[in-house]
Protein backbone atom coordinates (compact mmCIF):
# COMPACT_ATOMS: atom_id res chain seq x y z
CA UNK A 1 0.00 0.00 0.00
CA UNK A 2 1.43 3.47 -0.89
CA UNK A 3 2.19 6.19 1.81
CA UNK A 4 -0.12 9.42 1.17
CA UNK A 5 0.62 12.79 2.61
CA UNK A 6 -1.91 14.11 4.43
CA UNK A 7 -2.28 17.46 6.86
CA UNK A 8 -1.81 16.38 10.67
CA UNK A 9 -4.80 16.75 12.80
CA UNK A 10 -3.37 15.34 15.58
CA UNK A 11 -0.08 17.19 15.41
CA UNK A 12 -0.90 20.34 14.33
CA UNK A 13 0.29 23.97 15.47
CA UNK A 14 -0.71 26.03 12.92
CA UNK A 15 -2.18 23.78 10.03
CA UNK A 16 -0.54 20.09 10.28
CA UNK A 17 1.81 20.54 7.61
CA UNK A 18 4.53 19.87 9.75
CA UNK A 19 2.73 17.04 11.71
CA UNK A 20 1.85 15.50 8.03
CA UNK A 21 5.32 15.62 6.96
CA UNK A 22 6.35 13.99 10.17
CA UNK A 23 4.12 11.73 9.92
CA UNK A 24 4.92 11.21 6.17
CA UNK A 25 8.67 10.67 6.56
CA UNK A 26 8.59 8.51 10.24
CA UNK A 27 10.35 11.34 11.58
CA UNK A 28 9.77 13.82 14.95
CA UNK A 29 7.57 16.92 14.23
CA UNK A 30 9.96 18.88 16.26
CA UNK A 31 12.78 18.27 13.66
CA UNK A 32 10.56 19.35 10.15
CA UNK A 33 9.71 22.26 12.10
CA UNK A 34 12.88 23.40 12.92
CA UNK A 35 14.07 23.05 9.74
CA UNK A 36 10.63 24.58 8.10
CA UNK A 37 11.69 27.74 10.92
CA UNK A 38 15.76 27.79 9.07
CA UNK A 39 14.05 27.96 5.68
CA UNK A 40 11.45 31.01 6.59
CA UNK A 41 14.18 33.28 8.86
CA UNK A 42 16.96 32.48 6.64
CA UNK A 43 15.31 32.47 2.80
CA UNK A 44 11.57 33.81 3.84
CA UNK A 45 10.86 30.37 1.32
CA UNK A 46 9.37 28.63 3.84
CA UNK A 47 6.76 30.80 4.46
CA UNK A 48 5.57 30.71 1.04
CA UNK A 49 6.37 27.28 0.76
CA UNK A 50 3.91 26.64 4.06
CA UNK A 51 0.95 28.94 3.10
CA UNK A 52 1.09 26.82 -0.47
CA UNK A 53 1.22 23.61 1.75
CA UNK A 54 -2.18 24.18 3.58
CA UNK A 55 -3.87 24.60 0.25
CA UNK A 56 -2.60 21.73 -1.86
CA UNK A 57 -2.30 18.93 0.75
CA UNK A 58 -5.82 17.70 2.49
CA UNK A 59 -6.76 16.52 5.78
CA UNK A 60 -6.29 13.53 7.31
CA UNK A 61 -9.25 11.49 5.92
CA UNK A 62 -8.88 8.81 8.82
CA UNK A 63 -8.56 10.95 11.74
CA UNK A 64 -11.45 10.77 14.52
CA UNK A 65 -11.44 13.23 17.39
CA UNK A 66 -12.42 11.63 20.79
CA UNK A 67 -13.18 15.42 22.61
Amino acid sequence: MQKKLYRSLEKRIIAGVCGGLSDFFGIDATIIRIIWAVLALFYGAGIIIYIIAIFIIPNDPGYIDMK
